[in-house]
């Protein structure tokens, strides 16, 4: 079963796996660094996928809200 999957179903999956996880998370720094890491991993799968554009624009958008929290706002 898993021989069949390719690896671009792998990155997608740990992707997903990844953002699950991160709202599980407590605390948000923590949150928003797991959360942006999966959200990287679907921009790589969305290029993988021939340009899914949609994929890439929304997880970047992800990516740099995350980072603008994360490194630019202070509380």
């Amino acid at each position: 079963m898993l021989d069949s999957i390719d690896l671009t179903e792998w990155v997608g999956y740990t992707a997903m796996l990844m953002v699950l996880f991160s709202f599980m998370m407590k605390n948000f720094r923590k949150l928003r660094m797991v959360n942006s890491m999966g959200a990287v991993l679907f921009v790589i799968y969305g290029f993988m996928l021939d340009i899914s554009w949609p994929i890439v624009i929304t997880n970047l958008a992800i990516v740099g809200v995350n980072g603008y929290y994360l490194f630019f706002r202070k509380n």
